[in-house]
C-alpha cells in the first residue's frame, strides 16, 4: 500500500474531497504529487499514501474551521520544522489557532512559531516512582524500628 500510487480521482476519492479541490491544492504547491506531477496536456497526476496522508490532514484542518490561508501557514511551519511525517503530528485547535505540539513545546503554527507554553511530561512519574521503591531494601531489621529506621515506642 505504501509503495502504490494513485491517481487524482482515486486520491480525492480515499481522502473525501472533491476533485476540483485536489486539483486546485496542486496547482497552488498546497499538496503537489510526489509520485508523479501533471506536466502538461494529457499527463496526470499520481499521489502517493505520504500524499495522502497530507491530504487528508489538510482536509481534517478544512473542516475543524480553519481557514485555507491558515493551513497554509501550517504545512510551510510543518514542513520547515517538523522532522516526522506531518499526518503524526500532535495539532491542537483553538478557535483559529492551529498549535503544534513539538517534542516538550507548544507551538502557535499560524503565528510563525511564537512558543506558546511548555509541556510537562508526566509519562515517566509513575515508572521512575516504582523504580525508586525497588530499588530501596524495606525489610525490617528490627521489629521495634520502622522503615525509616526510626525507633518506636509502645505507648
Amino acid at each position: 500500500m505504501k509503495n502504490q500510487t494513485y491517481s487524482g480521482h482515486q486520491a480525492s476519492q480515499i481522502v473525501g474531497i472533491t476533485y476540483r479541490q485536489l486539483d486546485y491544492w496542486a496547482r497552488t504547491n498546497l499538496i503537489r504529487p510526489s509520485a508523479a506531477d501533471a506536466s502538461g496536456s494529457g499527463t496526470r497526476r499520481q499521489y502517493s499514501y505520504k500524499d495522502l496522508l497530507e491530504l487528508k490532514v489538510v482536509k481534517k484542518l478544512l473542516d475543524s474551521g480553519i481557514k485555507l490561508t491558515s493551513v497554509r501557514d501550517v504545512f510551510a511551519y510543518m514542513r520547515e520544522h517538523v522532522d516526522t511525517e506531518i499526518s503524526s503530528a500532535h495539532i491542537v485547535i483553538d478557535g483559529s489557532s492551529v498549535i503544534l505540539c513539538d517534542g516538550d513545546n507548544l507551538v502557535d503554527v499560524v503565528r510563525h512559531g511564537q512558543g506558546v507554553l511548555n509541556v510537562l511530561p508526566l509519562s515517566g512519574v509513575k515508572d521512575e516512582v516504582d523504580r525508586q521503591i525497588v530499588s530501596l531494601d524495606f525489610s525490617p531489621k528490627n521489629p521495634e524500628t520502622d522503615r525509616d529506621g526510626d525507633s518506636r515506642r509502645a505507648v
